[in-house]
């Protein structure tokens, strides 16, 4: 993607998983399919890198669909383009296209007649290449069943037509599976379950006309999870199909339907008398076959709901037919994914792989999935993570975890760069703190990084706001500021600092005299889950003595953490809980929910500032590194202070508010512990709340954004007053962030990033000349580049950080980090040409 002067690519893309049932989808692709917030993002497993996101929806994705899915993965072996589905909260739902040979996405149509509440479930059946018939339901009460014909080439129109929509009343289904009867007779059949505990049995044909056929009764609380196996063959003869359900009543039910043979009568008094014979169901009639149900087994070893159950994929065809393998998968919240297969002697179903999270902050899983050649599963869970395991055993099963993309699962508020720019702090609404690096990875070929999330150093109580690391020599430190008075100062750990001298595989700027003047190896999680307690290096681990009757996951007591240095990229569970950092101060004072914090570049200062609806609250205060006294109370403005920023030689500090004006106070260090400070302007920027500032890194220019959709670039003049250079073109979009990284310091040239409140980010070229007199001549801009919106957030942009203040001598290339309302944290390489 280019404009002659500048190319940007996407690096790294960091998110969690809406916290819903049904959300993801693995397909015959090899590809995970999932909602993130409105957004439908698409994982690789192999490389555990989130790979795109698709912008259309207008409300948070609450299911996905792959067509073909893993189980007709037999079906996909030579087929150049899949489709995927996907269903939301207002009732859209929209079909994607993805062609293998370039990896590139479409958005095809939304389907017509959207539901009126939030899909709950879509689930679907490909009878050939070019055409599947899939269902979805709803919170309305209504479940449609649609056929789909697949346009012959890339970039056609699909074809929809509507087969059947049955209002099941007040109770809505909230799982669904479909599938083929067997006999030839071009006959489906359709099951439902949800709020009345039973499963519904619907039969029609490939045209339409689905009857209530005949309800299963058995679970005892909601049904929560529907699969038809493929057709199962027994002595020789494949006459009957598995349906497996799931329920909260903690059970896992499997149902035959068998083809009944139409000489077989009835009434025939030598049928052989077994278990079996005792449970028959009812007899369904679907044109002129007619099909047995019975009640296969009832499989209960879970401890809490069941929200998922599906069979494995076939891993072998023969000839056209495909063999079903007899194993189930099942997630609960009860935090486990259990694999369930029939002994081979007694044929009885029994439990032969648990797998699960120990995790302490975790509730349990909201689905579990199989790759399509059944030797890996993926759970997602309540904390919007991942989990996947794999069978790497020869002549056994021996499943072990894998890397997993992860991140926020709720808006993402502030991220900042380390000094050196090794890595990026994000925070968020979902109370945690993340730090993501660029993770050499040793075995690929091009020798090239890849982002992973490598620490969570805080796991908090209160939705964080704002974020910044300190500058400057010593060790790494942050202050964070949540939905509290208080504002946090955070050290990092022996074992983080080891741990980041694994991820760069290069001699670390932080000197071994560093690591080894730190005393703390890592942190605990209070009760309360607000303050985080060091842990010292001389402590020498005792596992405590437990009562056997006493769970070591309960909710009075929190395991202790272990520290460990990483030396490949973590997974959750060692994220969640090991890699803490210690709080080392508490910074009171502000009598209101911390808003915005920002450091100096000389790391001695932190400014920040809360929620403020009078001038005395809406102070911001000037904080001393190290002693962390408070040095200073700067009033100027009359609402919340938005943001705040240094400038980039420490003598001014540019501040904006939703009061619609900006600030400007110059800073003098005039000893050792003592600063002055004096307001310099204040001035009505805007029309509307001003959101964003940023300053110029070769001089005292800085931009300010704003709700009018308007940036205007301003400058101090002769350190005493601010002239307004320009305004440039209104934007489509509120401005919500901005980010100035300086190209050229002989030419006063820069790049600003713009970032919207619709998700869009923008580049614009900013020159700047000066004459002798330090007078600006004329400043030029220019827009150079608009982001492909496939690149860009779904929601809000709330900041913009590029990595660096300036482009390195030599260096053609610079980071550009951002992070939004849509949950994502994301990294573009920016190449100026």
């Amino acid at each position: 993607m280019s404009n002659g002067k500048v190319e940007v690519e996407r690096v790294f893309i960091g998110t969690g998983c809406n916290r819903i049932v049904n959300n993801v989808s693995w397909g015959a692709s090899d590809l995970v399919a999932f909602g993130a917030q409105n957004a439908v993002s698409i994982f690789c497993p192999k490389s555990a890198q989130i790979l795109t996101t698709l912008p259309g929806h207008k409300a948070s994705v609450n299911c996905t669909h792959w067509l073909p899915s893993n189980k007709y993965a037999y079906k996909a072996k030579n087929l150049e383009r899949h489709f995927l589905l996907s269903g939301d909260a207002d009732g859209a739902i929209i079909l994607w296209e993805l062609s293998l040979r370039n990896r590139k996405w479409r958005y095809v149509s939304q389907v017509p007649q959207p539901h009126k509440k939030g899909v709950t479930c879509i689930t679907g059946a490909t009878i050939s290449q070019t055409d599947a018939i899939f269902a979805s339901t709803s919170s309305d009460g209504t479940v449609s069943v649609w056929e789909v014909i697949f346009p012959s080439v890339y970039g056609g129109d699909c074809k929809f037509s509507c087969l059947e929509s049955l209002s099941v009343g007040s109770k809505p289904m909230v799982a669904l599976a479909l599938a083929e009867l067997l006999g030839n007779t071009g006959h489906l059949i359709l099951a439902m379950g949800g709020l009345d505990n039973k499963i519904h049995l619907y039969c029609g044909e490939r045209t339409g006309n689905f009857v209530h056929a005949c309800e299963l009764k058995g679970h005892t609380d909601w049904i929560r999870s529907l699969d038809f196996s493929l057709p199962i063959c027994t002595n020789g003869k494949t006459d009957s199909l598995l349906l497996v359900s799931s329920s909260q009543d903690k059970g896992i039910r499997i149902w035959r339907i068998a083809l009944r043979d139409p000489l077989s009568n009835s009434s025939d008094k030598k049928e052989e008398m077994s278990l079996a014979s005792y449970i028959k169901g009812p007899v369904v009639v679907a044109g002129s076959s007619s099909y047995q149900i019975s009640l296969e087994s009832l499989l209960v070893g879970h401890e809490d709901w069941v929200y998922s159950v599906e069979w494995q994929p076939p891993s072998s065809m023969e000839g056209n037919a495909c063999y079903q393998p007899e194993s189930i998968l099942s997630a609960s919240m009860d935090k486990t994914m259990m694999i369930w297969q029939p002994e081979r002697t007694t044929g009885i179903w029994m439990n032969v792989v648990t797998v699960g999270e120990l995790s302490h902050c975790a509730l349990g899983f909201y689905g579990g999935h199989w790759s399509p050649n059944g030797d890996s599963i993926l759970a997602h869970g309540y904390g919007g993570s991942f989990h996947l395991w794999k069978n790497v055993g020869v002549d056994f099963d021996n499943w072990q975890p894998q890397k997993v993309p992860s991140g926020h699962f709720a808006s993402v508020s502030d991220i900042s760069w380390a000094r050196a720019g090794e890595y990026m702090l994000s925070v968020s609404h979902d109370q945690t703190t993340r730090i993501f690096a660029p993770w050499i990875n040793e075995s690929s070929s091009v020798n090239e990084d890849t982002y992973h999330e490598i620490a969570r150093p805080q796991v908090h109580g209160h939705d964080i706001n704002c974020v910044t690391i300190i500058q400057g020599k010593g060790n790494h430190r942050y202050v964070s500021g949540a939905e509290e008075k208080v504002a946090r100062v955070f050290e990092a750990p022996l074992s983080f600092l080891k741990t980041l001298n694994n991820v760069t595989s290069q001699n670390s700027n932080y000197p071994e005299d560093l690591q080894v003047d730190t005393q703390v190896l890592g942190a605990n999680m209070s009760a309360l889950g607000l303050s985080q307690k060091p842990i010292y290096v001389q402590t020498s681990y005792e596992t405590p003595d437990r009562n056997g009757n006493e769970g070591i996951d309960t909710f009075e007591t929190v395991p202790d953490a272990i520290p460990v240095v990483f030396t490949e990229p973590p997974i959750e569970e060692q994220l969640a809980f090991h890699t803490l950092w210690p709080e080392s101060h508490k910074l009171y004072g502000h009598g209101n929910e911390l808003f915005s914090l920002c450091s100096d570049h000389q790391g001695k200062h932190v400014a920040s500032s809360c929620k403020a609806q009078s001038a005395k609250v809406a102070e911001i205060w000037l904080w001393q590194v190290g002693t962390w006294k408070a040095v200073g109370r700067m009033q100027s403005h009359s609402l919340t202070v938005t943001q705040m920023e240094f400038s980039h030689d420490d003598n001014f500090l540019l501040t904006v508010s939703r009061d619609r004006h900006f600030s400007v106070f110059s800073i003098n260090q005039t000893g050792m512990d003592e600063v002055s400070y004096q307001l310099l302007t204040r001035q009505e920027a805007h029309k509307r709340i001003v959101w964003a500032c940023s300053w110029n890194p070769f001089g005292h220019e800085f931009a300010t954004g704003s709700r009018d959709k308007i940036v205007k670039i301003w400058s101090i003049e002769k350190e005493s007053s601010v002239k307004l250079l320009m305004t440039l073109p209104q934007f489509n979009s509120s401005v919500t962030a901005l980010s100035w990284v300086g190209l050229n310091r002989e030419g006063n040239d820069g790049l600003l990033a713009v970032g919207m409140e619709n998700g869009l980010i923008e580049l614009w070229s900013l020159s700047i000349s000066r004459n002798g007199e330090c007078t600006v001549v004329v400043p030029t801009a220019a827009l150079i580049l608009q982001f492909d919106p496939f690149m860009c957030h779904v929601s809000a942009v709330h900041r913009l950080a590029w990595r660096s203040s300036e482009l390195s001598e030599g260096s053609k290339s610079v980071q550009l980090a951002s992070c939004g309302a849509d949950h994502c944290v994301r990294v573009f390489e920016v190449n100026v040409v």
